[in-house]
């Protein structure tokens, strides 16, 4: 069996590359697509909407009478930032926490997200967390769905997470009060729960989002059947993760979105539905995915630690650092590649040590375009009909959008029942009729719309956290106080919302390994609330001292993204060719440059000193 876990070389790129060109083409691309709207081109799904995202495929919803108690700790969510927030907080001390989460159990984007090939797309030996701790490793490279799903659960029952966790059940409003020091959530449920600590952990990107296409409704209550991706029919379509989706057999599909969800659906519908219509605004970048069997002689020859200096090597190697020497790639695929071939060119200079910066970053630029080049040929050699193939190659920089890969979509458009409608001229789809869907002036009759149309990222934050009310001291909005910038100290902690812990892209550190930064948060959080426990406090908050400091410390060392940002094709990670300014509206938010390790070093050394600086305590 081939391991795939030993280093690699640089990958062959073409030479031949015209960058001045390509630099006008993508440019030409870009403004094909740009909208005037931006983000708000999208439909929230609340009021008629609501369903597309508030039920429940998986589990039906079991009545019980509503809760009334006071709690130690809330956890917000029970995807793998609520869950690692409640397991450092249990290896901590605090045993009176309890999740709250809308789904039927804990899993977060791993328990909702059960359409036909899901699989992580990143390496999972880095990606899913706590491996060690769990004595478990993952069968594949990339590892499926299911087999992320049940490590979920296997976290919880390890940590006792399930003990008083409450299931279908959606916080609709986080209220503090004053007179008790106590933050009071109301549910869906008509529960009332007053908790000493909340922790936000619902996720980064959780609420799903559709296009805003006219004629949705009407095209629903004519008899057409729709879902989202991240709600998956099954009912409807048969099969199950694995595919055989039998029941779509004589079915007309439109999937609309061709993200790394659509290039991971795609190969599932072609081969089960009568006829597929895959209609792409923005083709993704595909790389081969060669998704190799864990070999089991390299599980017998891991030592401890073994994770965390793999999941440090990977961070090192991918975009966000991007140039390494004297280690070894470990991880070797499309995500480290651009680093990869950076290092190479940088240590085959006749001086390294003399590059500036300015030339390190265009010899990043030029392997960049010839990255993307090399995807585009790919492309070219694996579709038969030239006008499908040229349509499908991206026009961008690497990391304009999340990079994919896959060995069966872009062969699936060989098929003669797949369909590839570019609707980037028009921005989009048109519209949805009673009798189908709308691109480019022509009418597909279509059986089935499935929506990949992703998730609230670069929306307004009152969006993003899907509830009615956040309000600390005074009645103080958070959704009005962060509407403009973010106001934390270290991306954990607001001035204001005593007691409340914030997880996800705030202003703390980035990695590509997104578990990697709720791990980090988890237990910078455990230890203020173990800490303000221990200390009899009441409540913990920054000092306003404290979070300007911190907000300060971010800004000043804030590497101006813009010009990169603003001339990639629209999507979410430029706030849909916005950029990050708009409304906290950067996918990464507002974040610490110098790095995600240097930042995880700074929190070590915050802890270590152990005097809580910045943190005002109320005993």
């Amino acid at each position: 069996m081939t391991t795939v876990e030993n280093s690699c070389g640089p990958t062959d790129t073409p030479v031949d590359v015209d960058i001045p060109a390509l630099r006008e083409k993508y440019r030409v691309e870009r403004e094909k697509r740009l909208r005037p709207e931006g983000a708000r081109q999208y439909q929230e799904l609340k009021g008629e909407f609501a369903e597309f995202a508030e039920v429940d495929p998986h589990t039906p919803v079991t009545p019980r009478a509503p809760i009334s108690e006071d709690v130690e700790v809330v956890v917000l969510g029970g995807g793998i930032a609520g869950l690692l927030a409640g397991s450092y907080l249990k290896k901590a001390g605090v045993e009176d926490v309890r999740i709250i989460e809308m789904g039927g159990d804990v899993g977060g984007v791993w328990y909702w997200n059960r359409f036909p090939g899901i699989q992580c797309d990143n390496d999972a030996y880095c990606y899913v967390p706590l491996l060690e701790e769990l004595d478990f490793v993952p069968s594949k490279k990339f590892a499926d769905g299911a087999e992320i799903f049940e490590h979920c659960r296997r976290i919880a029952k390890h940590f006792g997470l399930y003990d008083g966790a409450l299931f279908s059940t959606q916080v609709r409003a986080v209220r503090w009060d004053e007179t008790i020091d106590r933050w009071q959530l109301t549910t869906n449920r008509g529960d009332d729960i007053r908790a000493r600590f909340v922790v936000m952990a619902q996720g980064s990107y959780n609420r799903p989002k559709l296009p805003g296409i006219p004629g949705i409704l009407d095209y629903v209550n004519a008899g057409g059947h729709t879902f989202h991706s991240a709600r998956w029919d099954y009912d409807y379509t048969g099969g199950d993760a694995n595919g055989g989706l039998d029941k779509l057999r004589d079915k007309r599909v439109a999937l609309v979105g061709t993200g790394a969800t659509g290039v991971q659906l795609v190969p599932h519908l072609g081969r089960d539905a009568q006829h597929v219509y895959v209609f792409q605004r923005t083709p993704s970048s595909v790389d081969d995915r060669d998704n190799t069997p864990t070999d089991p002689e390299w599980v017998k020859s891991l030592q401890p630690g073994w994770q965390e200096e793999r999941k440090r090597n990977f961070h090192n190697w991918s975009p966000f650092v991007g140039v390494v020497f004297g280690a070894p790639d470990l991880v070797c695929d499309f995500w480290t590649e651009l680093g990869r071939n950076m290092s190479a060119r940088i240590a085959a200079s006749e001086d390294p040590a003399a590059l500036g910066i300015e030339q390190i970053m265009a010899i990043r630029e030029e392997e960049d375009y010839k990255i993307m080049e090399r995807l585009r040929r790919r492309i070219g050699g694996l579709v038969d009909d030239p006008d499908t193939a040229e349509a499908l190659k991206p026009y961008y920089r690497f990391m304009c959008k999340r990079p994919c890969s896959s060995d069966e979509y872009l062969a699936t458009f060989n098929r003669p029942n797949v369909t590839l409608v570019d609707v980037a001229e028009s921005k989009g789809v048109d519209r949805l009729t009673e009798r189908g869907i709308v691109a480019n002036g022509i009418e597909y009759e279509v059986d089935c719309v499935i929506f990949a149309s992703g998730f609230e990222i670069s929306t307004e934050i009152s969006r993003r956290y899907a509830m009615d009310v956040v309000e600390g001291r005074d009645g103080l909005s958070l959704f009005d106080y962060w509407k403009d910038s973010y106001q934390t100290l270290h991306g954990i902690t607001t001035r204001g919302f005593p007691n409340q812990f914030f997880t996800g892209f705030i202003q703390g550190g980035v990695s590509a390994n997104t578990t990697a930064m709720f791990e980090q948060q988890a237990k910078h959080i455990a230890y203020i609330i173990s800490e303000a426990i221990s200390r009899g406090a009441k409540t913990v908050e920054p000092s306003q001292e404290g979070q300007d400091t911190w907000v300060k410390t971010v800004r000043d060392l804030s590497i101006d993204n813009s010009a990169f940002e603003l001339s990639c094709t629209p999507g979410y990670y430029n706030n849909e060719g916005r950029g990050g300014g708009e409304a906290n509206g950067a996918f990464l938010g507002d974040f610490y440059s110098p790095g995600f390790y240097e930042f995880d070093d700074l929190l070590a050394a915050w802890r270590a000193k152990g005097d809580l600086d910045g943190l005002e305590l109320k005993t």
